[in-house]
């Protein structure tokens, strides 16, 4: 049986239709119009659209959820399941860190500097973090399927990069939705897909601090 060589040019061609991928940019708002922080932006596979795992950037660190000035930085993560995320304990004083979320029941008892094991966030749901010393100390983890996802900066805006072609919902999720948003279905070819997306929200206030003495632990 005779192999058809093909020229460079048309093979490259086919390469790159098998590889199109896209953009999908999101605005996440309140009803207000206001911005929205701290959101997550997932893009879930339809059937019949396999998912593809992202390659991590080269000497991309691993996921961290530190303890700095009293509080759990950052606020909100999104991870795929089967992360491991470790929790730093940056300040001059120990932290108890701990779940009672049904994806990830942990608990590190007080300790500081950096826990000998990071957490392995196995199921997926949305996990609330909090600090058993220091009660207005909050953090929450959102562990998802699919590894297309993002979250918001201060202006609301997320880039879900290197989405291969095919058919997806996308779904935004926050800490303090009031309600679920009914997914949106989408088509993504080779143009990056803009979409704006209104949650019933509030943007987060932090906690004040109520502790006297801070470096009593």
């Amino acid at each position: 049986m005779r192999r058809v060589l093909l020229p460079l040019s048309f093979a490259a061609v086919l390469a790159a239709g098998s590889a199109r991928a896209a953009t999908v940019e999101v605005l996440v708002q309140t009803p207000a119009g206001t911005p929205l922080a701290d959101a997550a932006v997932l893009v879930e596979p339809l059937a019949g659209t396999p998912a593809r795992p992202r390659a991590r950037a080269p000497g991309a660190k691993g996921v961290a959820i530190e303890q700095r000035g009293r509080e759990f930085i950052p606020w909100m993560t999104v991870v795929q399941t089967g992360t491991s995320v470790d929790f730093p304990n940056n300040d001059t004083m120990r932290h108890h860190v701990y779940s009672f979320s049904e994806p990830k029941r942990f608990e590190i008892k007080l300790y500081a500097g950096k826990p000998g094991q990071p957490v392995v966030f196995d199921k997926p749901g949305q996990v609330d973090i909090g600090c058993n010393i220091h009660d207005w100390m909050e953090a929450h983890v959102l562990v998802v399927d699919t590894p297309y996802f993002a979250r918001t900066g201060a202006d609301g805006r997320a880039a879900v990069t290197n989405v291969p072609a095919g058919h997806y919902r996308v779904r935004p999720w926050y800490p303090l939705q009031k309600a679920a948003v009914a997914p949106q279905d989408i088509e993504i070819e080779e143009a990056p897909v803009r979409m704006t997306l209104v949650l019933d929200a509030r943007a987060r206030q932090p906690k004040p601090h109520t502790e006297d003495d801070p470096d009593r632990y």
